[in-house]
């Protein structure tokens, strides 16, 4: 069962990221405020839905949160500033986005830098204990989920629509085959002996 709550402020946001171990595409965020009398039995760590339950959040979140964002950090960036700093602008991106600000935040994971002057709690798998977080796991997933099959109709052989930019065999296999995109990060080591690649 999933706790709205941690701290003791109504305006409490959840963060989280999605696509952080991915080889193309961007790492997106969401950050979202529940009303204080929001439950949904469905709600869960986006990992842990399938994509049909996810679509079907998806507006139920965007309708009954008091306030959302989201934000995608591309892969220039990401290769500029590195995936762990390009997840965190993501993050405070999207929370930048809310209408009222948050009094606190409380964000997936260990690692966090200060947003402005709100208070904040990092939480290990905190998309599995807060509904704040579920919430935002499962926006930052269907927003970037939407982007890389958007991105599939130019590049098809590598099937984004299906592993959306992760490392599946069928994707490096494909790197190994036809070089790299613009939308790959090339930071990212893409193939696992990283051969040279034809950019």
């Amino acid at each position: 069962m999933l706790l709205l709550n941690y701290s003791n402020k109504y305006l409490e946001c959840g963060t989280d990221e999605a696509g952080r171990g991915c080889l193309a595409g961007p790492v997106t965020a969401a950050a979202v405020i529940l009303k204080e009398n929001f439950t949904n039995t469905l709600l869960n760590d986006s990992k842990q839905l399938t994509e049909t339950k996810r679509e079907f959040l998806k507006p139920i979140i965007e309708t009954d949160s008091l306030s959302f964002g989201v934000a995608h950090i591309f892969q220039e960036e990401i290769d500029n500033i590195n995936i762990l700093n390009a997840s965190i602008l993501a993050m405070h991106k999207s929370i930048s986005q809310l209408n009222p600000v948050p009094e606190f935040i409380i964000v997936d994971g260990n690692k966090f830098k200060p947003y402005k002057n709100v208070p904040f709690e990092t939480i290990i798998k905190g998309d599995a204990k807060y509904m704040s977080i579920a919430a935002a796991s499962v926006l930052a997933k269907t927003y970037r989920d939407h982007y890389m099959t958007q991105i599939h109709d130019e590049f098809p052989m590598y099937n984004w629509k299906q592993n959306k930019g992760y490392p599946t065999k069928e994707h490096r296999e494909a790197i190994k085959k036809y070089g790299i995109t613009k939308y790959h990060r090339k930071s990212f080591r893409l193939l696992p002996e990283q051969l040279k690649l034809s950019l």
